[in-house]
Formats: structure tokens, sequence, C-alpha cells
């Protein structure tokens, strides 16, 4: 990284107190025990704060009030956010220079906004929007009547399937899918038949979605991902889902389709959600367990268990809940056992 911004620079940035010099140059950011001279890290709590005394680093993010005499330091509220924006700073420019690449195979109809960036290899179908300041890396693919909004940037190789929405700041990683068939079959004389899939994905502004995951489009309507959300790699979501604004969906999260969350859904990795459910709002599933039904808001869903015959798993169902209750009546019984065991002994005693 070779830009160079002053400390104090940094500081007027993320509305931080300086404690130290203003001149002070940065060239890069790095973690706390491994920066060197020239580098700002953060320290939030802990063991980090504690190696404010030997690190190397020019300059550090730390929470309001921590003092420390041998580095420059801006006080923030929360040094973890303030660190993240001072990243920003330091993001190296696109590699895909404006302007479209000659290999790129632009069709009929299509728009594309001011200081777009179009990669090498890229295909855009006909009757695509592309917005302003757009990047598509290259081998990315658009298909036809596709809707890109302003500033969104999609990494190589990844394909935007016709009709699909999206919108505004959005980051789409390398091999994802955006618009595949939604999963939709009838069984009929021995055979699947395929139900044709003709909604449409929509992904709305400041959403990220990580690498090679999938989003079906609906057979009917829409699948809707809501703003703010961010998606890890390798997660799919079938047609018909709906993600309510600023959720998390971690690592190979499967969601069936029809499907729908409220807002701030936290779906840990490997978690599997069922389809045609409701999750309300604030509803946290923990990593690899399986919903299979509705979950009412702000309620946290956890547990896996080993594969077994599916008529002993539902029995089990309706035990697991009974647990807790069984387990105090059981230790009730013990107890008054424990109390009745001396008298019922010398019961027998006397009659001998």
């Amino acid at each position: 990284m070779s830009k160079s911004i002053t400390v104090g620079t940094i500081a007027e940035y993320v509305e931080g107190i300086l404690a130290g010099d203003p001149d002070c140059l940065v060239t890069a950011p790095n973690s706390i025990d491994q920066a060197v001279n020239g580098q700002i890290a953060f320290a939030e709590k802990g063991a980090a704060l504690k190696a404010l005394a030997k690190t190397q680093a020019s300059a550090v993010l730390v929470p309001k009030g921590v003092q420390a005499a041998a580095v420059n330091l801006i006080q923030v509220d929360n040094p973890r956010l303030s660190f993240a924006k001072v990243l920003h700073l330091f993001i190296p420019s696109s590699s895909i220079p404006i302007g479209i690449h000659p290999s790129a195979v632009i069709g009929q109809g299509c728009r594309i906004g001011n200081d777009a960036a179009v990669g090498p290899g890229v295909v855009v179908g006909s009757g695509a929007a592309i917005g302003e300041r757009v990047v598509l890396h290259p081998n990315v693919t658009v298909g036809d009547n596709v809707r890109i909004g302003d500033d969104t940037v999609i990494y190589p190789n990844a394909a935007i399937l016709e009709r699909s929405r999206i919108g505004q700041r959005v980051i789409i990683h390398a091999g994802t899918v955006i618009g595949s068939d939604g999963y939709g079959f009838v069984f009929d004389g021995g055979r699947h038949h395929k139900i044709p899939q003709i909604g449409i994905v929509q992904i709305d502004d400041d959403v990220e979605i990580g690498a090679n995951t999938t989003i079906d489009r609906a057979t009917l309507g829409k699948t809707w991902i809501k703003t703010g959300t961010k998606i890890d790699n390798l997660v799919q979501i079938g047609h018909n889902v709906e993600i309510g604004e600023h959720s998390i969906i971690v690592a190979q999260v499967g969601i069936a389709g029809s499907t729908k969350s409220g807002r701030y859904l936290v779906a840990a990795g490997q978690a599997g959600i069922g389809g045609h459910l409701t999750l309300g709002d604030g509803v946290t599933i923990g990593p690899q367990c399986g919903v299979a039904q509705s979950v009412p808001d702000n309620q946290t869903m956890s547990g896996t268990t080993l594969a077994m015959p599916h008529g002993v798993w539902l029995r089990l169902q309706k035990v697991i809940s009974d647990l807790p209750a069984l387990f105090k009546r059981v230790r009730r019984l013990e107890r008054q056992q424990s109390t009745l065991s001396p008298k019922v002994e010398k019961q027998e005693t006397d009659s001998r």
C-alpha cells in the first residue's frame, strides 16, 4: 500500500481525540502485535490494550480514556468500528480501468453508466442497465434485462442471470450465481416434471454476498434479499425466500424455498432452515441447527442430533422439550427415596 495519511487526518476522519503527533505519517494498517513503524492498529480490550506498552505501531485506535506515553493514540467510542473505517482509506484502487475492455461483449440496448469499469471477458446481455461507477471484474456474466445500481462491485466469474435486480453499493464475490432456477418439480408418471421458474431475484442496497453462493430466482414473484444483509461464502438460498434487513448469513447455511425472515436474522455456520417458515425479527439460529418450524421474534435456536431412523427422531422430538421437567421430577423422587430408605431398612430389621 503506497498511501501516506497523517495521524491528524485519520483522527478527524474517525471523529476521535488525538493524543500525540498530528503530523506523523501512516502508510498501512496492521494488527497490534504485528504493526511496525508507519502503521496504524487498534486495541479494543484485554491483551490488545496490554500490548500498547511494546507495540511498534505509529498510531493506535483505543477506547476513550486510554493513555499510553510511547505511541500516538486516537481515542474513539468504538475502536473496532473506527478501524474498519480506516481500512477504507487504504483499499487499493481497482485494477479494472474505467471503460469497457475490448474483449467484453455488450448486448443490444444496454445502458452503461458514467465511470463504470467493464473488465476482460465480461458478457452483458441485451437490455441490461449498469449504473454509474459499477465495477465488473473479468469474466462476469450479466444476463438480459438485468438492472445493477450505482457503485456496485461484482468480482470475477460471478453470474447475474436474466432480469435480476441488484441495488446500489452491493458487493458480489467471485463465483456467485444470482438468479439460477429455483428447485421446483412435480412428480407424476414415474418421473419429475420441471416447474418453470419465471420470477426474479431482487438484491437491495448495501448487501454483500460471499464467494460461490447461490441465490435462486423465484418460481413466481421474487426472491428478495433486503437492505444491509451480509451473506458469507457457500450459502444456498432457495426460491421465493425473503431475508429481512441487516441480517447475517454465515457460511454453508441453506435456506429452503418460500421461507421469510424478519430483520436482524443471524444464521450461524451450516444451519439448515426448512421451507415455508416464518422467522421473526432478531432470531438467531445456532451452528448446524436444523429449523423445521417457524420461530417468533427474538428467539435463539440451537442444537444438533446424531443421525437416526426418522421414526425414532420424531419420537425423540416429543420427549426433548419435557426433559428439564422430567429431570427435576427424577431428582425429587431420588431425594424422597433417600429419606425413606433408613425407615424402610429399620422396618425390615424390626420385622425379623
